[in-house]
C-alpha cells in the first residue's frame, strides 16, 4: 500500500512540474524555490506543537491548490507558481516519507515514524 501511495504522490509531483512548464518562468525557478516551504520548520524552535502547526499548514496540499486556483482566477502567474511549489513540495516530501506532523515530535508523522525500520516485513530464511 505504501508503494501505491508513493506512486500517487509521484504523479502529483509530476503534475506540479507539468503545470509549472505551462507558466512563463525559466526552468531553474522550480528547483530554486522547491525547498522554500521547509522554512516552515522554524516553528520547531519554539516548540514541537508550534512546529507541527506551522509545518502542517504550509505542507497541506489544500493550501497549494487554493493558492494556485486563486492565481488562475486572478491571472497571476506568481500565485500560480507559489501554489505549484507548495503542492509539488508536499508531494515530494510524502514520496520521501515525510508526512504531516503530530505535535509530539518532528519524526512522528501521519505516514509513521521517520527513519523507523519496518520490522513487519518477511525476512529471508
Amino acid at each position: 500500500m505504501k508503494n501505491l501511495l508513493k506512486l500517487e504522490e509521484l504523479f502529483m509531483f509530476g503534475l506540479s512540474i507539468f503545470l509549472f512548464s505551462k507558466l512563463e518562468f525559466a526552468w531553474w525557478w522550480y528547483p530554486l524555490f522547491l525547498f522554500v516551504p521547509d522554512l516552515s520548520m522554524i516553528g520547531y524552535l519554539v516548540s514541537p506543537k508550534v512546529g507541527a502547526m506551522t509545518y502542517n499548514f504550509i505542507h497541506h496540499k489544500a493550501l497549494g491548490i487554493s493558492i494556485f486556483v486563486i492565481g488562475v482566477l486572478l491571472t497571476s502567474a506568481s500565485l500560480q507558481f507559489a501554489g505549484l511549489i507548495l503542492f509539488g513540495h508536499s508531494s515530494m516530501d510524502r514520496i520521501l516519507g515525510y508526512g504531516l506532523k503530530h505535535s509530539d515530535s518532528f519524526q512522528n508523522t501521519h505516514l509513521g515514524i521517520i527513519g523507523k525500520y519496518e520490522t513487519n516485513k518477511i525476512q529471508p530464511a
